[in-house]
């Protein structure tokens, strides 16, 4: 896969085969987020369930010209137990994804968290930003551009094995992690490039299996062929990673909306880490970004009961 409408296509084809994956939405009035629902269901990618307030649901349905026959709203008007329903629909199996509505972040991930309804694994919840650029021959992901503030290497050690399934959906066999830096070789007084040096061990120790790690790399590197040539880099992930793991949510955040708007790349985002996919789009994201989110849990999804 190198292009959003081949993820879109591949939820079309899994929905029409073993039937739509379920995504389930808290405190689903919102119009943003009823209009991401309406592109996902014309789509015919997943079938919602609508936890919230069902009043406010409907009328903003009308507003967005979304067909409510078929779609299952379950009537809740506190957000925090709308949180709760929707998360305990997929910890029960009765859904395949969460989906974020019109409620703050922390109360959703506060109920994904919960012990005794939530989706806890151990592993520290992280974003994936999967990017699709015209100047690069494949699908990358940005990790963690919007979650983990400063992870150390032990948190990073997380990021990386949380990004390595969807990786795979994606079709990387054997995904490559660039750990990004703002140099490539390591520096006592740079954190970051110790905590590369550190991952790198990790892989060669076997505490890190089913990826290749490489770093410290600066951004060039990892995406150009050419400039690593140049500076005599060799390694198997040189301008060519399939993970680009940043130091932190600042250089995250900052390629992210680089990325975004300057050089006007297609996009989606979700949250992993936990048993099921988790889709957090932002008022900011267009339509279509909302939509490859949706498309791209969906595969994430699928890949994991594969």
């Amino acid at each position: 896969m190198i292009k959003f409408d081949e993820i879109i296509k591949y939820a079309q084809d899994y929905a029409n085969a073993m039937g739509p994956k379920k995504i389930a939405v808290a405190n689903a009035q919102d119009e943003d987020v009823l209009k991401a629902i309406k592109e996902a269901v014309n789509e015919n990618i997943c079938k919602p369930i609508l936890v919230g307030d069902a009043d406010k649901i409907t009328e903003l349905a009308e507003t967005v010209e979304l067909d409510l026959n078929n779609i299952d709203i379950i009537d809740e008007k506190d957000g925090n137990e709308a949180c709760r329903k929707a998360v305990e629909l997929v910890s029960s199996g009765k859904a395949d994804i969460v989906m974020k509505g019109l409620i703050d972040t922390s109360i959703i991930l506060k109920a994904v968290l919960d012990k005794e309804i939530g989706l806890r694994t151990g592993n520290v919840l992280s974003h994936a930003a999967v990017f699709s650029v015209d100047t690069y021959h494949k699908f990358f992901i940005v990790t963690d551009a919007a979650m983990s503030i400063a992870p150390d290497a032990e948190e990073k050690r997380q990021i990386i094995e949380n990004t390595l399934t969807l990786s795979r959906a994606l079709g990387a066999q054997l995904p490559k992690v660039a750990v990004i830096c703002a140099k490539e070789k390591v520096n006592p007084k740079m954190p970051a490039t110790l905590d590369a040096q550190e991952l790198v061990q990790m892989q060669k120790d076997g505490k890190i299996t089913g990826c290749i790690i490489e770093g410290p790399y600066a951004l060039d590197n990892a995406i150009s062929k050419e400039a690593a040539e140049v500076k005599g880099i060799k390694g198997e992930a040189a301008g060519d990673a399939d993970i680009l793991l940043m130091p932190d949510i600042e250089a995250g955040n900052v390629l992210y909306k680089a990325l975004t708007y300057l050089a006007n790349a297609e996009n989606a985002g979700i949250i992993l880490g936990a048993k099921a996919p988790i889709v957090l789009t932002s008022r900011a994201d267009s339509d279509k970004a909302k939509l490859n989110s949706i498309a791209l849990s969906v595969l994430c999804s699928s890949f994991k009961g594969e």
